[in-house]
């Protein structure tokens, strides 16, 4: 695989379309389990670790955030910064970088009353939600991690164990965000996992 710029966002944007029709049949397979819904930010809420990649895409829904709506770009821009101003002090890694050691007992209980800073608090929509990180495209579906088969705690109420494994979501069968953030760290040299405040809101 090339390691060019635009090779990766070509790629990327195959692992979006990957990702997104194995979402569409989980969702399928769901049906009224699934209660995902515009509005709903339960998900919003609280800092997570994204990759690199998803960071990079971020970055790039921003740039073309902004060529659309200056002032929307702007808005979730400030609301980066303002997040990174109030969570820096306890950051649970190098708070130079924005990487974050999401292995400890510190980032696990780190700002879970934080909102994404994409998130705008009027609309309860995500203003780059076509640029979101694989974390959230994912989310709500039964999806396996090492502790097993989880769900949101809004979701698949009622249902059997038997039936929220019929649902699995298998997002990325062929490995392609694997091997495209072994490219994007030869390109860039960025490594571990960071934080949608810081970016969206460190100055680079």
């Amino acid at each position: 695989m090339a390691c060019r710029r635009n090779s990766i966002q070509s790629k990327d944007r195959e692992l979006v379309q990957i990702v997104d029709a194995a979402l569409a049949d989980s969702a399928r397979r769901s049906g009224s389990w699934l209660a995902c819904r515009p509005g709903c930010t339960q998900c919003c809420v609280g800092v997570f670790a994204i990759s690199q990649l998803d960071a990079f895409r971020l970055r790039e829904g921003l740039a073309e955030l902004d060529e659309r709506d200056p002032q929307g770009a702007q808005r979730v821009r400030q609301r980066a910064q303002d997040s990174l101003r109030r969570l820096k002090a306890d950051f649970p890694g190098d708070a130079s970088t924005g990487i974050v050691d999401e292995e400890t007992k510190e980032f696990e209980e780190f700002a879970n009353d934080e909102p994404c800073p994409a998130l705008d608090p009027e609309t309860g929509l995500c203003d780059l939600y076509a640029a979101r990180p694989m974390t959230c495209r994912v989310f709500g579906p039964p999806i396996r991690s090492a502790g097993g088969l989880g769900v949101c705690e809004l979701c698949f109420q009622g249902a059997t164990s038997e039936q929220i494994a019929a649902c699995e979501l298998h997002a990325d069968p062929v490995q392609l965000e694997a091997k495209l953030l072994k490219c994007l760290q030869r390109t860039t040299g960025e490594r571990g996992s960071t934080i949608v405040a810081f970016a969206l809101g460190a100055d680079r």
